[in-house]
């Protein structure tokens, strides 16, 4: 059985950084693309980064610069570093395991695997 499991989700100010962790059990993170969505509240789910089997990383333009997505193979856990976060990036996030064609597009048909999520909450 598939299980991703998001921590690291909280309250910051502007400018302040979190680091999301996903533990994966059931499925291995090292051969396989992993990503990470968000879904603002009452808005569309969208692709924030994906990070392919070779290493190779897809972002989303709204996150570039600010968002570092990395996996640790050894522990089987993909991770997202954010920093200079904004009241926009507040949005349940959710770590996904990618089909091979779906990695690079950030879109959440190309999913397999779906976290339970984890909020994160940026105030001004």
């Amino acid at each position: 059985q598939v299980q991703l499991v998001e921590s690291g989700g909280g309250s910051v100010e502007a400018g302040g950084s979190l680091t999301l962790s996903c533990a994966a059990s059931g499925y291995s993170v090292s051969p396989n693309c992993m990503g990470w969505f968000r879904r603002p509240l009452g808005q569309a789910r969208e692709g924030v980064a994906d990070i392919g089997a070779d290493g190779s990383t897809t972002y989303a333009e709204s996150v570039k610069g600010r968002f570092t997505i990395s996996k640790n193979n050894a522990e089987n856990t993909l991770y997202l570093q954010m920093i200079g976060l904004k009241p926009e990036d507040t949005a349940m996030y959710y770590c996904a395991a990618l089909a091979t064609w779906g990695c690079k597009q950030l879109r959440p048909y190309g999913v397999s695997y779906w976290g339970q999520g984890t909020q994160v909450t940026v105030s001004s």
